[in-house]
């Protein structure tokens, strides 16, 4: 399956987060959609989307069969739904993850078992690797173990389904300068094999 934009990811994030949390006002309409797109609690990186920014992202995953339309019983508006669980086979917990993975970026197994905490309880950390490890052991596997940050001591996961070239917040950017830091450091090492101390220096010329 082709990786999602973040625009969709977050779409996508927003409708699962919905249908578990607040299930009385799910399947929700453009407008609930835009405005849980935009919160600023649950989300990284915090947007500021537009409707037809949401429209399109819509319009992509309605494509992929993974969201579609429907309108309430009696009601005129059209609202919006998931159909990740469908598409993707996944079962309730599984659905959980991917959707904090998608609206909060990389995360580690304590760090995600305390934010699904709101859609359905896991009873301890091992019950969330678990649950990643199934998912990376998929045919088309849908999470990745990163290496772990500087100073972490837990490794994190993220999901598959969102874009690589996308910084993921507070992991890419910390091993992107780790990266960085070790290619400068490789750089000075090599330029100081060039001065051998073990090699005597050459003879200045004599001045004449």
């Amino acid at each position: 399956m082709e990786t999602l934009s973040p625009e969709e990811a977050r779409v996508l994030g927003v409708l699962v987060e919905k249908d578990f949390t607040t299930p009385d006002v799910y399947p929700l309409t453009a407008n609930a959609l835009l405005a849980a797109c935009n919160q600023r609690s649950n989300r990284e990186p915090v947007v500021d989307y537009d409707d037809a920014t949401v429209e399109r992202a819509l319009r992509s995953l309605d494509d992929r069969g993974l969201a579609g339309m429907t309108r309430a019983s009696g009601g005129r508006s059209v609202r919006h739904v998931h159909r990740v669980q469908s598409a993707l086979e996944l079962d309730d917990e599984q659905t959980a993850l991917i959707a904090v993975l998608l609206l909060r970026g990389a995360q580690t197994p304590g760090e995600l078992r305390t934010h699904t905490d709101r859609y359905l309880p896991f009873p301890d950390v091992a019950a969330v690797e678990e649950r990643l490890h199934d998912l990376m052991r998929r045919t088309v596997p849908l999470v990745e173990k990163l290496h772990r940050a500087p100073g972490q001591k837990e490794h994190r996961y993220r999901c598959l389904l969102l874009d690589a070239t996308e910084p993921t917040p507070g992991v890419s950017t910390n091993m992107d300068r780790l990266e960085a830091l070790e290619a400068r450091i490789a750089r000075i090492e090599e330029a100081l094999g060039l001065c051998d101390p073990d090699v005597a220096p050459d003879a200045s010329p004599e001045r004449g």
